[in-house]
């Protein structure tokens, strides 16, 4: 751009003099010369500061990785590239057989356990019958021990009712004792494991339920969808590819459609005049001799030359040496899709200031940007 200063200068310089016919001696051409110097070089100052031109910018833009939550061989593929799909729309599908066949299994299996739920009920009904039974066969013994029991003592040794007879009373009665206590036991343990429960579910059942959902969760992952609204792009799948759910090893790339934003490369004295909303321009060398206007809606606040992370390196000396340069992210008022430009065309940008701008540089930044657009036709100059 001062390239272009100094060419305009000359040129005015030189249809100067021969409009004027200001002869050619020691004190025009010094004058003329030094004069050049002085005016050139306020103007680069004081435009240079209040409105920060970025030599190198780019059509920023985000994709994501395709990648399955199952591994599996790809059965089809159903996008074509760089066109245009829903979100929701199929992208490529996995061989399901393995899943379809688990799933069959995990319903088989829940199946079974509801009926095993069912004849533990049963169970339980059988099991209370029993204690009911047993306390009746003990409550009657008991009667019938106590009667014996009653007649051996009030009839003593003329009893009809022998000792023996009394002792084999009490035996019954605690063989019933005892077929009560394991009915009870029986009883209690069918209970628990007929109530036990999660969520209002039999154990057993809660489990296999999940089990089917995971099953047919699996089976919709064999369907790999469109995230967002966008398009894949390079799509070198093919049925036959096997996929993996590795996230370092994607299967496709997509790129989502969002508002297209430009991002610039400034140097980092140009940060004490750049804010956020100021007014911008950008020019592209994909699209000679136009000027695209926007505004400043973000400088990133972390530089890449200053990070480190805790991987147990040392920070080289080297690395801090690389000089780093701010990132400033324009928002244009066209659409560059409008042109037909492919995502992260090239271009340069300036932003305006127009604080303190006394002697309204920014007309000659804007003029500057101008020509270098046109100059584009010929050669796509920085």
């Amino acid at each position: 751009m001062d390239l272009l200063i100094i060419l305009t200068y000359t040129a005015l310089c030189v249809g100067i003099f021969k409009l004027f016919k200001i002869p050619l001696n020691k004190w025009s051409v010094p004058t003329a010369v030094l004069g050049g110097v002085v005016i050139i070089t306020a103007i680069m100052l004081v435009m240079n500061y209040n409105h920060p031109y970025a030599k190198f910018g780019k059509d920023a833009f985000t994709t994501i990785p395709i990648v399955p939550q199952i591994t599996g061989t790809v059965a089809t593929v159903n996008v074509v590239p760089n066109q245009l799909v829903k979100q929701g729309d199929i992208l490529f599908t996995l061989d399901s057989t393995e899943q379809r066949i688990a799933l069959a299994k995990a319903k088989a299996a829940l199946e079974e356990a509801k009926q095993g739920s069912l004849d533990d009920y049963a169970a339980l009904q059988v099991a209370t019958s029993k204690v009911k039974q047993a306390e009746a066969e003990v409550n009657s013994r008991r009667d019938e021990y106590e009667r014996y029991a009653r007649a051996r003592e009030l009839g003593g040794e003329n009893s009809p009712v022998t000792e023996a007879e009394v002792e084999n009373r009490l035996n019954r009665l605690l063989a019933g004792e005892a077929s009560l206590a394991s009915a009870i036991a029986d009883e209690e343990r069918i209970r628990i494991n007929t109530e036990t429960k999660f969520n209002g579910v039999d154990v057993n059942v809660a489990q296999l339920l999940a089990a089917v959902e995971k099953a047919e969760l699996d089976l919709e992952r064999t369907i790999i969808r469109a995230p967002v609204d966008g398009q894949p792009t390079i799509v070198a799948l093919r049925p036959g590819y096997r996929a993996t759910n590795l996230p370092l090893r994607p299967s496709m790339t997509f790129v989502p459609k969002e508002k297209r934003r430009f991002g610039a490369v400034f140097f980092q004295n140009s940060l004490g005049r750049m804010k956020k909303g100021l007014p911008a321009e950008v020019i592209f060398d994909a699209v000679p001799g136009h000027v695209f206007k926007g505004t400043l809606v973000d400088i990133l606040p972390a530089m890449a030359e200053g990070e480190y992370q805790a991987d147990g390196s040392l920070v080289s000396a080297q690395r801090l040496m690389t000089h780093g340069f701010a990132i400033g992210v324009i928002e244009l008022e066209e659409d560059l899709d409008d042109y037909n430009l492919p995502l992260g065309v090239q271009g340069q940008a300036v932003v305006f200031n127009y604080d303190h701008d006394y002697v309204h540089v920014s007309m000659v930044r804007r003029i500057l940007l101008r020509m270098m657009a046109w100059l584009k036709y010929v050669y796509p100059i920085k």
